[in-house]
């Protein structure tokens, strides 16, 4: 889907989004861009009794519906939907019955978790607009007047660190806006450092509907602390506390069950602190419904439920449930379900670009520079090697690892092995991929390099237990070299990681980098060969990633990103004069607790020139998008 109304306009400086986009009901005059998205394929809003009874959806629009909670009077709901086009994140509004659904704000940016004031003449929400970081909004809903409250001086972080704001509350009295934010925070990988996700810092702050009166209310070092309420008299704000390195932990479904969260709040005038909970569980989503009662959802584990802080009062059960939301009088709960089926290849997504379609893909697409012929993970099926063309006809699987790859299914079924990173040689006659277990599993499972012709015969090792886990390959223009990365197993040191470069004709392999190297990739002309590198950031435990290129002879190291966010997951454009990747540098959409089996949701496709300029953000969606490429032209 192409914007057909409005214009995107670009972050300060270089870092500029997509020029301002035309109309779009012009056929588009490029390729698509394919990419994935790592998130939800639909969502619908229900409301029940808050004891979980008389349960009924509420909101389905067959796109994605979340984030709804209601006005202080009770008789509307405000939500947020993608109904404008998969990715286009705008907010709603609609009778409780469901009714009288109508668009409260627009744009092709993100607008997510809006909340009604008291009264229901304004609508505070959460925004990428005018510069693509979050902030937090008020819109006078009579007279159309935007205000962006956090995006000033004084308010702002700094612009090089996470500098996001989310969640907003009102005050009872309508004068005081709640929210998070991880501003003037460091960017920190998980497992103190080590990994490439991203984990969130979290305050709690107040400012007044005016813009006047910002300050911190709540902060502890290295925690996360979110998603505030306020208390019936206005007088404290209730907010979940959990270690910032959970936050990672949360996304990931067999590490949630471990880790622990709690429900506190602080008076606003003094700070005075009170924790309402202990014990196991991740706490969530907490809200007054009483003078004192604070409901609040635990999430994962056999624990899960909706939950109160009054005694004896029973969990209430309610499968697949997220982020809920009490009506005032504490009787009625509204929230959402996710479908995770996956899309169709080539799903049309909500397009930044109005010369460009955008279309959904399995990870990985690749091209045959000879007929244009597409090869890809098929990650949403059991990660074997799937071919077709590129509008998705033709598909033919040419490796089956069920039935070739020896490998542990539970790990391919969780997403942690499988035949990853398929690519085409230069005559497209072969393709060659890596077999084996990746990610967290990496260091505990081997992997090797495979080839197979494109009728999915020949089928053969290209390397053996010499180098532990190898893949992510990459054939030189001549069809005669191939790079990839190599890791080291557990038990060994860092020295046998880095990319080397396998001659298939001697099968001889030679070192190219030492390091934490990754994704290596040729440049289609064969003169320089571009990858990720993670270093660590002087004067912090925490390590950065950025692109790098080099020629294949091991000369001339140019770096291309600098920003202190990672950068990554870097491929050439089919013509080789731009690089598409991802970046983390515009930060979190939302506070990353309420995500589910998204593991980079600040995760956002740019493209750059192949010298590194003129680097610009080409979508702007609530999810991670990755493993972009552009469909050739007359593809």
């Amino acid at each position: 889907m192409t914007l057909d109304r409005r214009s995107f306009l670009g972050a300060a400086a270089a870092l500029a989004l997509a020029p301002t986009v035309k109309a779009a009901n012009a056929a588009a005059k490029q390729g698509p861009l394919l990419l994935n998205r790592i998130g939800p394929s639909a969502s619908q809003i229900y409301i029940a009794n808050a004891d979980g009874t008389n349960e009924r959806k509420l909101i389905d629009s067959g796109t994605l519906d979340l984030n709804a909670s209601f006005s202080a009077d009770g008789q509307w709901i405000v939500f947020t939907s993608e109904r404008d086009g998969l990715g286009n994140a705008n907010i709603y509004r609609a009778r409780v019955d469901g009714t009288q659904a109508e668009r409260l704000v627009d744009s092709p940016n993100v607008d997510d978790a809006g909340v009604l004031s008291p009264d229901g003449g304004k609508l505070a929400f959460v925004s990428t607009r005018d510069g693509l970081r979050t902030n937090i909004w008020v819109k006078d809903l009579k007279s159309g007047a935007l205000k962006n409250l956090t995006g000033v001086a004084g308010v702002q972080g700094d612009p090089m660190l996470p500098d996001g704001f989310f969640r907003p509350s009102w005050s009872p009295d309508g004068q005081w806006l709640a929210f998070s934010s991880d501003r003037n925070t460091e960017w920190k990988g998980h497992h103190n450092g080590a990994g490439w996700e991203h984990t969130q810092e979290l305050s709690i702050y107040v400012i007044r509907a005016d813009g006047t009166g910002f300050r911190r209310v709540s902060t502890r070092k290295d925690y996360c602390q979110g998603s505030p309420k306020w208390s019936q008299d206005g007088k404290r704000i209730v907010f979940y506390e959990t270690l910032s390195e959970y936050t990672y932990w949360v996304l990931r479904p067999d590490l949630l069950p471990q880790i622990t969260s709690q429900i506190v709040s602080v008076d606003v005038a003094t700070g005075e602190r009170v924790e309402h909970t202990s014990g196991p569980g991740f706490k969530i989503s907490p809200q007054y419904v009483g003078a004192e009662e604070i409901a609040y959802r635990r999430k994962g584990g056999a624990g899960e439920g909706l939950y109160s802080t009054a005694a004896g009062k029973a969990v209430v059960k309610i499968p697949g449930l997220r982020t809920p939301s009490w009506s005032p009088d504490g009787k009625q709960v509204i929230y959402e379900k996710f479908t995770w089926r996956g899309w169709k290849q080539n799903q049309p997504l909500f397009s930044w670009d109005a010369d460009r379609e955008y279309r959904y893909t399995d990870v990985w697409p690749a091209f045959a520079r000879t007929d244009g012929m597409m090869v890809l993970t098929a990650k949403g099926d059991d990660s074997s090697v799937d071919i077709m063309r590129p509008d998705g006809s033709e598909r033919r699987r040419v490796f089956d690892v069920t039935k070739q790859g020896g490998l542990d299914m539970g790990l391919v079924k969780r997403g942690l092995a499988g035949a990853f990173f398929p690519v085409w040689s230069p005559d497209g006659e072969w393709i060659v991929f890596g077999l084996g277990s990746w990610f967290t599993e990496r260091g505990k499972g081997g992997a090797k390099l495979m080839r197979v012709r494109r009728d999915g015969t020949g089928a053969e090792a290209l390397t053996d237990d010499s180098v532990f886990n190898a893949g992510f390959p990459s054939f030189s223009a001549d069809g005669k070299q191939v790079v990839f990365r190599s890791w080291f197993g557990e038990g060994t040191d860092y020295s046998k990681m880095g990319l080397r470069i396998l001659d298939l004709e001697t099968r001889k392999i030679r070192e190219l980098t030492h390091g934490y190297d990754n994704l290596p990739i040729w440049s289609p002309d064969g003169s320089r060969i571009m990858f990720t590198r993670g270093e660590k950031i002087p004067n912090s435990i925490w390590s950065n990633f950025d692109i790098w290129t080099i020629k294949p002879d091991g000369t001339d190291l140019k770096r291309l990103t600098t920003h202190p966010a990672s950068d990554g997951h870097a491929v050439w454009t089919p013509d080789g004069r731009q690089i598409l990747f991802n970046s983390a540098r515009n930060g979190y959409r939302d506070e990353a607790p309420h995500y589910d089996m998204t593991f980079q949701p600040y995760g956002q496709l740019w493209v750059m020139n192949a010298d590194g300029s003129g680097q610009r953000q080409i979508t702007d969606s609530l999810w991670e998008d990755s493993t972009p490429q552009y469909v050739p032209s007359g593809r």
